[in-house]
């Protein structure tokens, strides 16, 4: 079953990656749309973006502030969770694109480029964020597990050479959404739309959805499965040991293995309809029988995948020990500087008031009677 053009432009933010089968559109509802539906999407959606990408940039810009604003040198953990903090705000930066464009009917009318660099950076996001939370999940095996051989591994140069390489990674991989991202007149919509069009080769599309599923989310799954059951081992052995009672490290973990489960939470939903979307392509799903299911889900998802990049600094702040530490160290450190400069301000004040005063001659006044 062949979805029209017509039903394909009624999907909303979820076209950033989901494209038709047959058609080579962005998805949208196989059967005919009710306005109520689609009223609902106008209603709800932008002004959640525009929310979420608000806060989300507040809250990261905080996260990024406290990082740079510390006077002590980053260690290689928080060098990864700026490098993370960076990918959230850069894709939170790009979503009111796609709010408008919702309330503008569908229409694109930024032009070419900015269809392909809104949609590219948050495909980039997704890979840096996968990427990074890989080697977040590395470097706590390497810290706990393999504490002495691995310990020059453990350098922030590293850190800092590691998420320029993730950057150049997630640019690569996205590859598919910049080249075949672009701004196209539908004919029976009368919209200039920016839509993913493979059109002319779909096994560009297979190729896309294998990379979204395969190297962004099992392979990196996998990864931090292996670390974190091996430094779940190390403390249990650790804790038996009279002689160990640190629990940075535990609490350290703790934070990785919350940003990670968020993370899944998130970005999991919209793995499972991206994956269930290519067994259709691939007609080993019934098309007719699950497009409903996919339309649907194919929108919440998105939507939810975006939640994650706004809920991270949360994080951070009631899970990071060491990043409260760091922002309790600012505060103090901010706090003892005014009250430097007042007390400065208050001497020079004293000291010009008795200068003042020292200069004064004393006259004196006698009555003639």
């Amino acid at each position: 079953m062949k979805r029209t053009p017509m039903e394909a432009m009624t999907l909303s933010v979820a076209t950033l990656w989901s494209e038709n089968s047959s058609a080579s559109l962005p998805s949208g509802p196989t059967e005919d749309p009710t306005s109520a539906e689609w009223e609902l999407v106008h209603t709800i959606i932008p002004p959640y973006i525009f929310t979420l990408s608000l806060l989300g940039l507040l809250f990261n810009s905080f996260v990024l502030g406290v990082f740079f604003a510390h006077k002590d040198r980053l260690t290689v953990a928080e060098i990864y969770l700026s490098n993370l903090a960076l990918a959230d705000f850069i894709l939170l930066c790009g979503l009111p694109f796609w709010a408008m464009n919702i309330l503008n009917n569908f229409n694109w009318p930024y032009g070419d480029a900015l269809c392909k660099l809104v949609n590219s950076i948050s495909i980039i996001n997704f890979y840096t964020s996968i990427q990074t939370l890989v080697m977040i999940s590395v470097d706590r095996y390497l810290a706990l597990v393999k504490t002495m051989k691995a310990r020059w591994l453990r350098r922030t140069l590293f850190a800092k050479v590691i998420c320029s390489i993730l950057w150049i990674s997630a640019v690569v991989l996205s590859m598919p959404t910049i080249v075949h991202r672009k701004v196209k007149f539908i004919k029976e919509l009368e919209t200039m739309s920016c839509i993913l069009d493979y059109s002319h080769d779909s096994s560009w599309k297979l190729a896309h959805q294998f990379l979204i599923n395969v190297v962004g989310f099992v392979l990196p799954v996998l990864v931090i499965v292996f670390s974190s059951g091996n430094i779940i081992k190390a403390l249990v052995q650790r804790r038996e040991s009279v002689a160990y009672h640190d629990t940075n490290n535990a609490k350290a973990t703790v934070l990785v293995y919350a940003v990670t489960l968020l993370f899944l939470l998130c970005w999991g939903p919209f793995q499972v309809f991206t994956f269930l979307d290519t067994l259709c392509d691939l007609h080993v799903l019934d098309e007719k029988l699950w497009s409903h299911t996919l339309d649907i889900g194919g929108q919440v998802s998105v939507y939810l995948a975006f939640l994650n990049s706004a809920l991270n600094p949360m994080l951070y702040v009631f899970s990071g020990q060491y990043f409260r530490r760091k922002v309790s160290s600012i505060y103090r450190r901010t706090r003892c500087r005014r009250e430097s400069d007042m007390t400065t301000y208050q001497r020079s004040v004293v000291s010009t008031y008795i200068n003042r005063t020292e200069q004064i001659k004393t006259v004196v006044i006698f009555n003639a009677g």
